[in-house]
């Protein structure tokens, strides 16, 4: 790897000479594979020389945070010394970062354990209990137990206890929340999981059986609030602009097109595998996280060939699975926040207002759009993936000329 990266002999006999040679130049062809580019490995070598110099690695002996600290001071005070730096903040954090994973991929980095947060135990047999005996899907099991830490960890700063607690300690939570600027939905959300995990531990004696009945959130009535999404010509517009040779436009377009054709959620699309694509076939396989199962789709022509376009021309040749991947190196799967910033960063650059500027816009624009073409509810929510109608039914609402319609008619029967 050095041979690859330096062609002066006196460069190349100094990092081959230097202490941990091999492991050094391990590390660098494990960066290279991962998709680093030759800038990054040229400015990582000389920074992993200096590592070795100020840490011995004998015997593979772990090494302690503190210790990378150390040579991380004693790196920055050389370099002051040298005159080859102002300040040495930046210098420092980079000694630390750079060290601590290579030590990590060495195997020789003792990680500090992270400090348990208060009543981890409580929260981890919550956990256990809507798994096993309610059976609710990760992503609520996951959004519950997060209310829920974040009360008993506050609960802990207050000094206070699970077995003591008062009612009046959840009203100040929520008064906290809400000068957070929480929405009521966020904040009935938030009444739920905590009524839901008292109730649990009024069963397990933990705390007064009467505290659940107790937490109340906003009231929320059913579809008070119409599921709005950019109009579908503002769509079109917005899948023109990724039309060009950029790399992020044309991972993008693929995202665009799957969020709008399909009106799949974030979290299902950055949950596509390379396997969840069927060529042969023209088949799309979608994971319905609410169903725990896989829904097939027809490949859309247009959509098939955004992401083989993105598949044969941008995608990293690396080891992950996961259909879309970050541009640069060190290349990671995408997450959710990743589809939101995408999308409304979009929305904004072409001035295309909308209430809620993320993917989920574009999932309702797609049920509007069906909704204006005349599919019946049944086949709208079995393409969006509702378990039932009543998911479905607030999206009759949006189609304001069937409504105007209806009204037509039973106003000429009465007039």
């Amino acid at each position: 790897m050095f041979s690859t990266l330096f062609h002066y002999p006196r460069v190349l006999a100094r990092h081959r000479n230097g202490p941990s040679a091999d492991d050094r130049e391990r590390y660098l062809a494990h960066c290279a594979e991962g998709g680093a580019a030759h800038s990054t490995l040229l400015s990582l070598a000389p920074e992993l020389l200096a590592i070795s110099r100020r840490i011995v690695l004998d015997s593979g002996r772990l090494i302690l945070p503190a210790e990378v600290e150390m040579a991380a001071d004693r790196w920055v005070r050389y370099q002051r010394r040298h005159q080859r730096i102002v300040t040495g903040r930046f210098s420092r954090e980079r000694f630390i970062q750079t060290a601590t994973a290579w030590l990590r991929f060495l195997g020789q980095l003792q990680e500090r354990l992270p400090e348990a947060p208060p009543f981890v135990d409580l929260v981890q047999r919550f956990d256990s209990y809507l798994r096993e005996e309610r059976g609710l899907s990760p992503h609520t099991i996951h959004n519950r137990c997060w209310h829920v830490q974040a009360f008993l960890c506050w609960l802990s700063e207050q000094g206070s206890s699970i077995d003591e607690m008062q009612l009046e300690q959840v009203d100040a939570f929520f008064a906290l929340r809400q000068m957070q600027g929480w929405s009521r939905v966020s904040m009935a959300s938030l009444a739920g999981a905590l009524r839901s995990f008292f109730r649990y531990a009024g069963e397990q004696t933990w705390c007064s059986k009467k505290l659940a009945a107790g937490i109340e959130g906003p009231r929320l009535f059913s579809h008070e609030m119409l599921p709005v999404g950019p109009k579908w010509e503002d769509v079109q517009r917005l899948i023109r602009s990724t039309d060009t040779d950029s790399p992020h436009d044309i991972r993008d377009r693929a995202i665009l097109l799957l969020l709008a054709v399909y009106g799949l959620r974030s979290g299902e699309v950055v949950a596509l595998t390379l396997d969840d694509l069927d060529w042969e076939h023209d088949i799309l396989h979608i994971g319905r996280p609410k169903q725990r199962c896989k829904q097939d789709y027809p490949l859309a022509a247009e959509v098939g060939e955004a992401i083989l376009r993105y598949l044969e021309q941008v995608r990293p040749h690396v080891a992950s699975r996961s259909l879309f991947l970050t541009i640069r190196a060190p290349f990671r799967p995408l997450v959710s926040t990743s589809l939101h910033y995408l999308v409304n960063r979009r929305l904004r650059v072409l001035n295309i207002s909308c209430r809620h500027g993320g993917p989920h816009s574009l999932r309702h624009a797609c049920a509007t759009r069906l909704v204006a073409e005349g599919l019946s509810l049944k086949e709208i929510g079995d393409h969006l993936g509702h378990r039932s109608a009543y998911a479905t039914r607030t999206y009759a609402k949006v189609d304001l000329t069937a409504l105007r319609q209806v009204a037509d008619y039973a106003m000429g029967d009465l007039l």
